[in-house]
């Protein structure tokens, strides 16, 4: 800028700060739109892992196969959620908000989830119900390996662009239901392999403290505070 007059130095300077917000505006609308498209996939992905693991779980007497179904579905609510907020993104004014907001949806749900794994188990270990065999439920288990951690990163990648709680905290959820996957497959395959028919309620007990610290943090609104994002 040597040689420029203040006046001219000024608007040189307006000019790069105008057109660097535009940049970082036209950014965050990428970012945002990437959001909703991961969303989108989360929602179809949970609504057929929902309904295999529900059907499979019900015809098996598997409960921890109907809890994992159920919190496939809770996946969809939040899902459904964040494609809002990233619908509008654009709103600074009520970004946090709307953040906290999806959390507590998504709180309740889970604490309601945490409700049913804990009663069902308990009973059927009391009447020493049996679920049979489910090799459609370790097929799930093992698939939803592979696609959750995969899925949780291009997340966290999303969250960390837009400095979005509500993301964070849906690739949490994320990695939630990889640990209930590794979970969900030790109880069937003990079940299947041993016959340890104990090995499915215990699984889905496992679950419950794990589903209720994600809830009651939910409804605190602690993962808006964990990952530092404002």
């Amino acid at each position: 800028m040597a040689g420029l007059s203040s006046a001219e130095r000024v608007r040189e300077a307006q000019i790069c700060y105008y057109a660097a917000m535009v940049e970082l505006a036209l950014n965050r609308q990428a970012f945002a739109e990437r959001g909703r498209r991961l969303e989108y996939f989360t929602i179809a992905w949970n609504t057929l892992e929902g309904l295999v693991a529900v059907i499979s779980g019900a015809m098996a007497g598997s409960v921890s196969l109907v809890g994992f179904g159920i919190d496939s579905f809770i996946e969809v609510t939040s899902g459904s959620t964040l494609l809002w907020r990233m619908s509008v993104d654009a709103d600074e004014q009520r970004r946090e908000q709307n953040e906290k907001l999806s959390l507590k949806i998504v709180g309740t749900c889970f604490v309601a989830l945490a409700v049913y794994v804990a009663y069902e188990p308990i009973s059927d270990l009391l009447d020493r119900r049996q679920p049979e065999h489910s090799i459609p439920g370790i097929v799930l288990a093992c698939v939803s390996l592979v696609v959750m951690p995969v899925l949780s990163r291009a997340k966290r990648k999303v969250g960390n662009s837009l400095s979005s709680a509500a993301m964070h905290a849906d690739a949490r959820q994320t990695d939630f239901c990889v640990y209930l996957s590794v979970i969900l497959l030790a109880g069937l395959l003990l079940n299947a392999a041993l016959g340890w028919w104990w090995a499915d309620p215990v699984a889905a007990l496992i679950m419950v403290p794990v589903i209720a610290k994600e809830g009651i943090e939910g409804l605190q609104g602690k993962a808006c505070d964990d990952c530092g994002c404002r």
